[in-house]
């Protein structure tokens, strides 16, 4: 280093290098791996800065601290950015783990990773998801201060940030999440927007021309502009003025994508190493002598500095926790308590009564909700028809936040990825609710959920085309079989009341995997061998109709087919063919049972196997085998009267028995 050098060096504030530290060691990664989204991390890294530095509460030796500051990188492919900052905030990553960017098996994985790397609280990469997903956050926030503080024991009482860029606020989702936030008054919700005009394809010009502040005021939104997006005082007057707010705050800041570069201002930035050439002009620019992964001395004393005040804020935090825990000592369990819990006996249904599924499953969400503080949800403005309104719960509003009940409106997008970020937060249960047709809307989110292992749960209605005069726009047919393809998700499918029970129980036991329930319009019998079935639904699969003796085939199906099933059975009886019936209210949990339970419950020698269900079918040759037959729907439903087109579709005893005759 020559003496101009270090004269240059020295004029830089310890704050610039620190932001400049960002911005090195996430090029660093990216060049390191030869993958990587550079502009983001040159860009953002004085916001990001500012924010982690000067006003997120957060212990990097518990990332878990349930007081923390939440903060997104909705951005995602900004990662390196975010790495950097968990590294140099104490962080359990190393400089190692840093040089293993986006390799196999690596901490630093290509996008944000929840439950994957110390410090991510949210798993992003789909663009508006970590948006919705911090919505969803603040909201938990809201509504659990508003439950459990008390007077001089404020121990909920923290923000939510997120970070966005251009393209997330392109995505529809972006304005389901906006005007909620909006409408609720979530004022614990501060998100920062890194504006800089480019996109991959090129200006953003070529696509929008929105007026953000116009946008978010209209939504009800505080609006600043950061005019500088290197001006570290402007950034820090605009969080501390969004602190102040009553309302969620949006910050735009103007920023250069790929500051620093000769690519700087340019979608070349965006999504590719800089290379050799152009990290030697970085270099240059900012005036970083040092060699790749080091950081210099003084930087890391700045930032321990801030961590042990971080550190110190935890431990006056944890003093007022412990006070709360000795005059509170129920409310203190329910919030650590991540299961459902219901009484044996608090809901009873009986044999023989005619109970469609979405009103059973709604007796079941009362008794639910009686017996768990922390469970809450809602339905995009369906909650009459999907039977999920927690009576005598009140309603989550701006100005009542320890309400239980939801109004998401018809924001199926928004609502899914909203209860996502209410289950990560911690400290409740939630569930969100539509028609199981419009589960499509919600894909992304359950999927992402998935990967996230979150007990989030999705209750759907109105299953198959048996929903009738509303037509086949209202009908689904292969949603069952798209969720049921989402690697992680358990979907419940239960034949009656009692099943439906049997599924919540199941559900609230399982706090590693999201659930799906889909549930009926129409009424069903309760099934006499469907009674006290817990155990057997948590298996996923069960004879719930022997065969009298010796079983020659097996009948099986799912939700209102198996009262079908079971009616087929004994008209086959009486044509002297004893055949045994399944019901699979859960395929993903019967694939998890040993191989004796699942040839227990399918006897490899039974060869002869219908089953029956109305939607896709082809997911049930896992169970027919080669010389089986499934009735099930594969194409589009009509609209006229529920049970004639049911009958149409070859759902009646006479197809089942003649299907089941036709085996060889």
């Amino acid at each position: 280093m020559t003496k101009n050098d270090s004269a240059q060096l020295a004029s830089q504030s310890v704050s610039q290098r620190s932001v400049n530290a960002l911005r090195m060691l996430g090029v660093d990664m990216i060049e390191k791996a030869n993958s990587g989204h550079p502009g983001i991390v040159l860009g953002s890294a004085p916001i990001v800065y500012s924010l982690w530095e000067h006003f997120l509460t957060f212990n990097p030796r518990e990332p878990q601290w349930f007081n923390r500051d939440r903060f997104v990188l909705s951005v995602g492919h900004g990662s390196a950015l975010l790495y950097a900052l968990l590294y140099m905030n104490g962080f359990d990553l190393t400089i190692d783990d840093l040089k293993n960017f986006r390799q196999l098996g690596s901490k630093t994985p290509g996008h944000p990773e929840y439950g994957h790397t110390p410090g991510v609280d949210a798993t992003t990469g789909p663009l508006s998801q970590g948006l919705g997903m911090a919505v969803g956050m603040a909201m938990a926030e809201k509504h659990l201060a508003g439950q459990y503080n008390r007077p001089h024991f404020p121990i909920i009482d923290h923000f939510t940030y997120a970070l966005v860029g251009d393209g997330d606020l392109e995505e529809g989702l972006s304005q389901e999440a906006i005007n909620l936030a909006g409408h609720l008054e979530l004022s614990k919700l501060i998100v920062l927007y890194d504006s800089n005009d480019v996109s991959l394809d090129g200006p953003l010009s070529d696509s929008s021309n929105e007026n953000a502040a116009q946008r978010f005021r209209a939504a009800g939104w505080d609006y600043q502009l950061v005019n500088d997006g290197n001006d570290l005082e402007s950034l820090d007057t605009a969080i501390a003025h969004a602190q102040r707010s009553h309302n969620p705050s949006i910050i735009e800041v103007k920023t250069v994508i790929g500051a620093g570069s000769p690519l700087a201002g340019t979608n070349k930035v965006h999504g590719a190493p800089l290379g050799p050439d152009n990290m030697a002009k970085l270099r240059k620019n900012l005036n970083w002598q040092l060699q790749p992964f080091q950081v210099d001395e003084d930087v890391y004393n700045h930032y321990d500095n801030f961590i042990n005040q971080k550190i110190e804020a935890y431990h006056d935090w944890q003093k007022l926790f412990n006070h709360y825990q000795d005059q509170f000592p129920e409310e203190a369990a329910q919030l650590q308590d991540a299961k459902l819990h219901l009484d044996e006996q608090a809901v009873q249904f009986k044999t023989g009564e005619m109970i469609a599924t979405r009103n059973a499953s709604s007796t079941v969400m009362q008794a639910l909700a009686q017996e768990n503080q922390n469970f809450w949800g809602g339905a995009a403005d369906l909650t009459a028809s999907n039977k999920t309104y927690l009576t005598d719960c009140g309603d989550f509003t701006a100005d009542d936040p320890s309400g239980r009940n939801i109004h998401y409106g018809i924001r199926e997008f928004g609502m899914a990825a909203a209860a996502n970020g209410i289950t990560l937060h911690g400290g409740s249960r939630t569930f969100v609710s539509t028609f199981l047709v419009f589960s499509d809307y919600m894909k992304a989110a359950i999927r992402l959920a998935a990967l996230m292992k979150i007990p989030t749960a999705f209750v759907f209605s109105h299953d198959s085309i048996a929903v009738g005069e509303d037509g086949p726009t209202h009908e689904p047919v292969e949603q069952l079989v798209g969720l049921r393809s989402i690697p992680g998700v358990n979907v419940f499918r239960p034949a009656d009341a009692n099943e439906t029970l049997a599924a919540w129980q199941t559900i609230g036991d399982i706090d590693d995997h999201p659930a799906v329930l889909v549930t009926t319009r129409q009424k069903l019998p309760t099934l006499a061998d469907a009674a006290n079935g817990k155990d057997k639904v948590a298996r996923g699969g069960y004879v719930i109709s022997p065969a009298k003796g010796e079983p020659e085939g097996i009948l099986i199906a799912s939700g209102s087919e198996v009262p079908l099933a079971i009616k087929s059975q004994q008209q086959l009886a009486e044509s002297h063919h004893d055949v045994a019936v399944v019901s699979m209210p859960c395929m993903e949990l019967f694939n998890q049972q040993s191989q004796e339970y699942r040839d227990h419950v399918l006897p490899p020698a039974l060869t002869k196997r219908v089953a029956i269900e109305m939607g896709t079918g082809f997911v049930w040759n896992q169970y027919v085998g080669s010389r089986g037959k499934i009735i099930s729907v594969d194409q589009f439903g009509q609209s006229g009267d529920g049970s004639t087109i049911v009958s149409n579709y070859g759902f009646n005893v006479d197809n089942v028995t003649q299907t089941y005759l036709s085996l060889q």
